[in-house]
């Protein structure tokens, strides 16, 4: 359920006078990344635009102090006794992107290292957004367009996820619709997924205070009782051995708070306001097993540039989304996306409504993507406008394996739809990834949007 009328009022009255507050012990200032915007006849201009860690990975402190509102996965009781007060004194601070959290940025190129020992912590992952300003992130319509970028996840183990995808975020990090949010985009507030995602310590200007537990595998990270939901467009998800693109789509309109059922935790996973499961396509799943890997036809020991194209059904930036197609270009070379190769679906390379259907009637899976709308939803967030996100993330809820092994791991693989990579069903766990793979990374460069066909060559 939403949250209620009640508790709404209650959180509006007790913190008229503050809210989610800005830190001044470390100064805020964006790393800078180079995209570019590409016209019909393949000519680009090049724009410098500010990046953003997300709000979730920072240094939250009592205002006016240092003491700590959030330790490890647990809140401070005293600081932090309800949504409200919490959100009153304490406060998001700047942060220092390269030394604490591995995020660096050169030209047209953006980095994300895995494991970053900082000076006062060890940092696991991190999460970004592209912004227009300081204090507006980036908003994209791709319908009719196409958007590319180049992918090196050659240092990307079994269990690692290098994400690229847009969510309908607000531009300003919910603060126009929640004045308790004093941060806003400019310290990555506002985040949402088709997830609903419940670890976000902030929502709505709110503390996620309630209920909150903390993660039993994960030592910085718990759960409250809300989530945060929105459509998303997962771009690419990848790493040597596996990867996917896919549409999530949402009954709700924008970042939208959720409990309970209506978030889809568990047993009501297809019973949610979002579509968690989407409707992917992962060349392995779809039966071609010699198309991405180590030294494949898509080798992922070098880069990747990777163009997806947003078909629409009048060729118009406001016409009906029918169809997501996927491009890649290595070693001067143009290669169209895989076929699906399973008996009793039919032959595709792309993403289509009918793709979707085929799909879930022949791996068996809850077709929840057609149920809430399917791509003419999607078509709908791009044309309100969705923000650029880039990841780098361990899994703690299913160490990864459905992107890269079988999934359920149990399952015969040799079941449609359960085989997704070469990985082991033993592999993935977060904290052997962390002591293992410590120097992990992911490299994004060469964003370009632009017409179909504008942005990419041989």
């Amino acid at each position: 359920m939403f949250r209620s009328s009640d508790l709404l009022a209650f959180l509006f009255v007790a913190v008229a006078v503050s809210g989610q507050q800005i830190g001044t012990l470390t100064p805020e200032v964006h790393p800078q990344l180079q995209v570019s915007t590409c016209t019909a006849g393949g000519a680009f201009t090049a724009a410098t635009k500010p990046i953003v860690i997300d709000s979730n990975w920072r240094f939250l402190h009592n205002v006016g102090g240092s003491t700590n509102c959030y330790s490890g996965n647990t809140w401070d009781t005293t600081l932090c006794p309800d949504p409200a007060t919490c959100a009153a004194n304490c406060a998001l601070d700047g942060a220092d992107y390269t030394g604490t959290y591995g995020i660096t940025t050169s030209a047209d190129a953006l980095t994300l290292k895995f494991v970053t020992h900082g000076p006062f912590s060890t940092n696991i992952g991190s999460r970004v957004y592209l912004m227009d300003s300081d204090d507006l992130y980036q908003e994209f319509n791709l319908l009719n367009q196409e958007f590319t970028f180049t992918v090196d996840m050659s240092q990307l183990p079994c269990g690692l996820n290098g994400a690229l995808y847009f969510t309908e975020m607000d531009a300003d990090g919910g603060v126009a619709r929640f004045p308790t949010n004093k941060a806003g985009a400019r310290y990555g507030t506002g985040y949402c997924d088709a997830q609903c995602p419940h670890d976000l310590k902030f929502i709505n200007g709110a503390a996620n205070v309630v209920d909150w537990t903390p993660s039993p595998t994960d030592p910085n990270s718990g759960t409250g009782m809300f989530g945060t939901c929105c459509s998303e467009m997962d771009i690419w998800e990848g790493n040597t051995m596996g990867a996917a693109f896919t549409p999530h789509v949402c009954s709700v309109v924008g970042q939208t708070e959720c409990s309970g059922i209506d978030c889809g935790d568990g047993a009501d996973r297809q019973n949610g306001v979002c579509d968690k499961d989407g409707c992917d396509f992962n060349s392995f799943r779809m039966g071609n097993q010699t198309f991405f890997g180590p030294e494949k036809t898509i080798d992922t020991t070098q880069p990747i540039t990777v163009v997806t194209q947003f078909i629409t059904d009048d060729n118009t930036a406001t016409g009906t989304l029918t169809q997501i197609k996927r491009i890649y270009v290595q070693n001067g070379e143009v290669i169209q996306n895989s076929n699906t190769n399973i008996p009793g679906l039919a032959t595709t390379n792309a993403i289509s409504d009918a793709f979707c259907t085929d799909q879930k009637t022949v791996t068996g899976d809850p077709n929840t993507f057609e149920k809430l709308g399917g791509l003419p939803v999607l078509g709908n967030a791009f044309k309100k406008g969705m923000v650029l996100v880039m990841s780098l993330w361990d899994d703690h809820a299913a160490n990864m394996l459905w992107l890269d092994s079988n999934d359920p791991a149990d399952a015969n693989p040799a079941t449609p739809g359960i085989a997704r990579g070469l990985c082991s069903t033993t592999s993935g766990v977060p904290a052997t990834i962390e002591a293992q793979s410590p120097n992990s990374q992911v490299i994004f460069s060469g964003i370009k949007t632009g017409p179909i066909g504008s942005t990419f060559t041989a």
